[in-house]
């Protein structure tokens, strides 16, 4: 079962992945892109209005090449983002005008991602809610900022809820889900999530990338 968790910072993501790994230790974690090329790697990457065609390529293709490893359902992989999250955080940036990101880039981006959807089998998105507010860390790595965890949330929410860019591909995308409440909740949706795609494999077996 290939599963991406996606969504705007500091909203428990991370949580999820871990949480679940511990549970399920036969699954291959995949650590976040900027963990694996900015924090642990050789890379300066920077965030909000700094953000760069470079900062947010690199972490896109990086995650696209690491889902196009597990070519199977059979493969238990659980993803700490999912390459539509590089689409809104440079959809983010080219909002402010500020480096070398434009719309014209957000959309060179999409292909690239749509086709990489396929090779997953769920893609669990993560919104902020009211109902269950996360609060922000401090840890040094994410930004403390309130306005901007929103508006990249926002944009997340009309890529997922309204269909902005039409990342999802057509045909054998992944299915797509939201996870909120508690963490035990979030885990259990994510288990009936996979308990689904289990289901509809058996109804109608679906050929491997």
């Amino acid at each position: 079962m290939r599963i991406a968790i996606s969504g705007s910072h500091s909203l428990g993501k991370s949580t999820i992945v871990n949480e679940w790994f511990a549970k399920n230790p036969h699954f291959v974690r995949e650590e976040e892109p900027y963990r694996a090329l900015g924090l642990y790697g050789p890379y300066e990457i920077l965030f909000r209005d700094a953000s760069t065609k470079l900062h947010n390529g690199i972490q896109m293709y990086y995650n696209i090449s690491r889902i196009h490893r597990y070519g199977k359902s059979t493969d238990d992989v659980i993803f700490d983002r999912a390459p539509v999250d590089y689409i809104a955080y440079s959809q983010y940036t080219a909002n402010q005008g500020s480096t070398d990101i434009d719309a014209a880039f957000v959309e060179s981006m999409v292909p690239a991602v749509r086709e990489s959807l396929d090779h997953l089998d769920i893609l669990a998105f993560v919104p902020k809610s009211d109902a269950w507010p996360v609060e922000m860390e401090t840890d040094g790595i994410r930004p403390v900022d309130h306005a901007y965890r929103d508006e990249v949330d926002a944009i997340f929410k009309q890529i997922y809820r309204e269909g902005r860019f039409q990342v999802l591909p057509e045909k054998n995308g992944p299915l797509l889900v939201e996870l909120w409440g508690s963490r035990e909740q979030r885990l259990d949706q994510l288990q009936a999530a996979i308990d689904d795609v289990k289901s509809s494999k058996v109804a109608a077996p679906r050929k491997s990338a």
